[in-house]
């Protein structure tokens, strides 16, 4: 496969390939990438994208490392950890510096690194990264406090281990007399100048686009032009200072809380999962056989196993005495820590400077890199959800509801989920609405669900199934449309429309309607007050699905199926029914008389035909 644009084609492909098949059958995406890239690279040696991009290589992998940590900082607002700052902060400094120096030794005495080169790559293996960090926090879905420590973790360490490195290097030369003290002071002011300027740059694009000044067509591609630009100017200053400007941008940006923000945050996720998916298939397949045989060496998988048994954990412990954290998410927070993207990239550039300066040592530094990468990346990404059920630090395996709009029906609905096994919320903005609810001793949330607050100060994590059942339509599909890039369409549901038709509104705006084409909001509320219930049928082998069908009223309207394995389908219009032994049918039915009726006749009926 020697074309350019055939090699460009599989690298892609695969990437993107690689995370569907890791959604498909629930592994980490990253372990498939990585995998994938291996077979079409050193072990089967069909393409080298290395050898076929040329120069070109190096500078692409950065700019996509810089998009990627700028968009995940885009996500750091102030707000979402002032709940446990405390923690958070010391591990990102104490908890690094701790795991550089413990790092550092173990790769001196048990690698078999100089001291000069063990303290500049254990700098560097302090960082985990945005780009394997928050595809397993996508696929383990952790509670949010752990889940947003080892968010922050991820990106806001990530420049500062590449900075740790380069400043140990720079220390080095200043110490053995190659460098003047003016030129090692010189790596604090281009660090200064890159978060200064990172922070200028966020500010005026973030200004701009408050006032106008940057038509929607253009703030997407104005922003990843501004970004490029940013890293490219502040690393070319120094190497490796293009991150922290980037990550400073986006840090500045997050806690502006400009009004337009999430609709370019949604597009550059979207972006990052193809950059991911593309640069981890590069790295990988660009490896060379001789570097993945010289990971079997004992000092590397000596290295590697006290990196993860013994470093991070220490680490983690040490650095969060006296906090908030309980030993659960310290054990949590301490074993999961995967090394990506910037510590390969980073080390081949290291592994390149220190051999050309005399340190043979060095040349093992890309081995001992992808070993510790490749050996996290495995045992976290798989183990990550395991370990997090184990200690209750997952959300629930059953899909949980979110309810918004606070009236009879959706207090008895929540009722029925509920006692279903169903993890259950209704959320209002109103007190008054959530009375019905609060009687039946559903879970309640009182505040608008499109608030910026509330996106703060309510866990969305538990419930990736949302129904918008409000008295008002438009709301509704304002609602179900919000949340489309979070939950997915297929997990959105709405009541039918009350007064607007469903064939109105695009169908690109609102939710899946639930139940019937005529069961809007008004309708279901009037059934629960004039006696109808919720009824609970099993389908078992002597009562069938066509019995059911035959017994059930006119009037009766199915709102969900639970399976047999506990899962719960909600029912649309649209939907074809397919009940099965086990199943339990929930339905809207008339009172107890009018059921008995529809019962009697079915039974006549039948003994007619007798």
């Amino acid at each position: 496969m020697d074309s350019l644009l055939v090699v460009l084609m599989v690298i892609i492909f695969l990437g993107i390939f690689s995370q569907w098949i890791a959604w498909r059958f629930r592994m980490p995406a990253i372990v498939v990438m990585s995998i994938a890239g291996l077979l079409v690279g050193p072990v089967l040696g069909l393409i080298n994208p290395q050898a076929s991009l040329g120069e070109i290589f190096n500078p692409l992998i950065s700019l996509a490392v810089a998009i990627i940590l700028f968009e995940g900082s885009l996500n750091l607002d102030f707000r979402e950890v002032r709940t446990f700052s405390k923690p958070l902060t010391r591990v990102v400094t104490l908890g690094a510096f701790i795991a550089w120096i413990a790092g550092s030794l173990a790769a001196h005495f048990l690698a078999g690194l100089s001291l000069e080169v063990a303290f500049i790559i254990g700098g560097l293996f302090i960082v985990t990264g945005p780009t394997v960090i928050l595809p397993l926090l996508r696929q383990a879905k952790l509670k949010s406090r752990p889940a947003a420590i080892l968010k922050w973790e991820g990106i806001v360490v990530d420049p500062f281990g590449a900075l740790l490195a380069v400043f140990a290097y720079e220390f080095i030369k200043f110490a053995g007399g190659t460098i003047t003290l003016e030129a090692f002071l010189l790596f604090f002011g281009a660090s200064i100048f890159a978060t200064l300027l990172g922070i200028g740059a966020g500010w005026g694009q973030g200004k701009m686009i408050e006032r106008g000044m940057i038509p929607e067509f253009l703030k997407a591609p104005m922003l990843f032009a501004v970004v490029l630009l940013v890293f490219v100017a502040s690393d070319s200053v120094m190497h490796e200072t293009g991150l922290l400007a980037v990550t400073a941008m986006g840090i500045m940006m997050a806690n502006m809380h400009i009004a337009s923000i999430n609709d370019i945050r949604h597009f550059k996720e979207n972006i990052s999962v193809l950059l991911i998916s593309t640069i981890f298939v590069m790295l990988t397949a660009s490896l060379q056989r001789e570097t993945l045989l010289a990971i079997f060496d004992w000092g590397i998988i000596l290295f590697v196993v006290a990196m993860l048994f013994i470093v991070r954990p220490l680490s983690i412990w040490i650095s969060t005495i006296g906090t908030e954290l309980d030993w659960k998410e310290k054990t949590l927070i301490g074993w999961i820590a995967p090394r990506g993207i910037v510590a390969l990239t980073v080390s081949g550039y290291f592994a390149g400077v220190l051999t050309e300066n005399g340190y043979q040592d060095a040349d093992i530094l890309t081995a001992l890199t992808f070993a510790l990468v490749f050996s996290t990346v495995v045992f976290h990404g798989f183990s990550i959800g395991w370990l997090a059920k184990k200690l209750n630090l997952a959300a629930s395996d059953r899909p949980g509801v979110l309810i918004v709009g606070g009236n009879e029906f959706t207090a008895k609905l929540g009722e029925s989920l509920k006692n279903d096994g169903v993890e259950t919320l209704i959320a209002d903005s109103s007190w008054e609405h959530l009375r019905f609810a609060r009687k039946l001793g559903v879970p309640t949330y009182r505040g608008d669900i499109l608030s910026e607050q509330t996106e703060y100060s309510l866990d969305f994590t538990p419930y990736p199934v949302m129904i918008a059942a409000t008295e008002t339509d438009a709301y509704n599909a304002l609602i179900t449309s919000n949340f489309v890039p979070d939950i997915g369409r297929e997990m959105l549901f709405q009541t039918a429309p009350y007064r607007a038709d469903k064939e109105d509104y695009h169908p690109s705006i609102g939710g899946i309607v639930l139940f019937d084409e005529g069961a809007d909001i008004y309708t279901l509320a009037r059934r629960i007050a004039t006696g109808h219930v919720i009824r609970k049928t099993m389908i078992t082998e002597k009562f069938t699905e066509e019995d059911y069908v035959a017994t059930r009223p006119e009037e009766s309207l199915i709102l969900y199926v639970k399976r047999a394995d506990g899962t719960i389908q909600f029912w649309a219009p649209k939907r074809k029914l397919s009940l099965k032994t086990g199943d339990t049918v929930v339905s809207l039915t008339p009172p107890v008389k009018e059921m008995e009726k529809a019962t009697r006749k079915v039974e006549q009926a039948r003994s007619e035909m007798t």
